[in-house]
């Protein structure tokens, strides 16, 4: 959520941000004429307030002196439902701010790139070289149909079209990949593990940004309020909703593995075959909350963190810097790290890392104390996933397969299988 105070003082910066992310900000000017009225109204309120204040005196003095009539109650009276009134007015403004500003996205940091599409981002890193091999490469699908490790055949009996059901060797990589991720997060890279609901409820999909927007991508039980989760982002970042934290705590590194859930009722036109897009996936999320001032480093680190997972992984891939046309509602800079597919001979997204600045943290209210004594400020928070299990297994399965169809895993998941 933005700040009002930034959206007054700093409107023209603002709307740079705003326009960046090709957003219609003509919002801002009919959120700004509703601030003037509300002011206006709390002013004029006020000096309402100040004459009732004098009528009270007078009555009083009145009664003292025994010149007290019922004139003066009058007065009072009428000032009393005056005030009312403009308490009313003040509350209803008050009520269409809020869903005004709770709907507006996040402006896009100064450092990222104009564009409008994806085709307008910036690549910023590549590692290792798209493999050469001896022979034709197989696909994911063909691999995992010749090896038996995926069954999309049966997901869809038993779901329908967008799920995968992994079997034999393929499941038990799904086990591995969620301790590898997760070990090498917790034990060299200082992240704390959280293991959190799968279930949400509406303040916490607010709070994160997904609603009110994107309410129609998410699986919904209408008759809780609850929200089936479409990234872990979601209830470890509430975590710490509410809540004033010291200096010294700050950063806090969470990271979770969870099962996730999309709609994607967007998706009508993209490559959906196979593990490219499901309604259900497995990742492994990185959350931080980091003093302001610090979260552009704190991305910076966060992507290095996720590079290093496919990096073990031997995983060819690219950082791309998000155009602002392309950023989420809540992000304010964004990189992706797509990984190559041989077979397919395409870029798959892995891994998304983006820093909110205090956007997150304003709607839930997550502060720290400055070691100075000052009055709390609210803090800055940053994701990443670290990273996502169906897009890597297929770009897994195409680099590392063999001649005769068999699947060589890279040896930084031998322990885990």
């Amino acid at each position: 959520m933005l700040d009002i105070r930034l959206i007054r003082e700093d409107t023209n910066n603002l709307k740079k941000g705003l326009q960046k992310k090709k957003v219609d900000t003509a919002v801002i000017d009919k959120l700004l004429a509703l601030d003037r009225e509300r002011r206006d109204l709390i002013t004029e309120g006020e000096k309402l307030k100040a004459e009732r204040n004098q009528a009270n005196d007078k009555i009083s003095k009145a009664k003292k002196e025994g010149t007290f009539s019922e004139s003066l109650l009058l007065d009072l009276k009428v000032l009393s439902q005056k005030i009312g009134e403009y308490d009313s007015k003040v509350g209803k403004i008050d009520e269409n701010i809020n869903k005004m500003i709770v709907a507006i996205p996040n402006f896009a940091h100064e450092s990222v790139p104009d564009g409008s599409t994806a085709e307008q981002n910036k690549t910023v890193k590549e590692w290792g070289k798209p493999k050469e091999f001896s022979f034709k490469p197989k696909d994911h699908m063909e691999l995992a149909a010749q090896n038996g490790w995926i069954s999309f055949e049966r997901a869809t009996k038993i779901s329908g079209a967008g799920f995968a059901l992994y079997q034999k060797e393929g499941a038990r990589l799904i086990r591995a990949l969620m301790n590898f991720m997760v070990d090498l997060h917790v034990k060299k890279h200082g992240y704390q593990e959280i293991w959190p609901p799968s279930l949400v409820n509406r303040t916490s999909m607010t709070g994160t940004g997904q609603l009110p927007k994107m309410e129609e991508d998410m699986y919904a039980l209408k008759n809780d309020d609850f929200f089936l989760i479409p990234t872990a982002e979601v209830p470890v970042t509430n975590i710490l909703r509410d809540e004033v934290l010291k200096e010294e705590e700050l950063p806090v590194k969470f990271v979770a593995y969870s099962p996730c859930f999309r709609r994607e009722a967007g998706s009508y036109g993209k490559d959906t075959r196979g593990l490219s897009r499901l309604h259900q996936f497995d990742k492994v999320e990185l959350v931080k909350f980091v003093k302001p001032g610090t979260a552009l480093d704190e991305l910076e680190s966060l992507v290095c963190d996720a590079e290093e997972v496919l990096q073990l992984l031997e995983i060819p891939y690219r950082v791309v810097l998000l155009c602002g046309g392309d950023l989420s509602f809540a992000a304010a800079k964004c990189y992706d790290i797509e990984g190559y597919a041989p077979g397919a001979k395409k870029w798959f997204e892995i891994s998304s890392c983006s820093t909110f600045l205090d956007f997150q943290a304003r709607r839930i209210n997550v502060k720290y104390k400055p070691s100075d004594g000052k009055k709390p400020q609210l803090v800055h928070t940053l994701n990443g996933s670290g990273v996502a299990f169906a897009r890597t297994i297929l770009c897994l399965m195409e680099n590392h397969q063999q001649a005769d169809g068999s699947i060589k895993l890279p040896k930084a998941l031998e322990e885990y299988i």
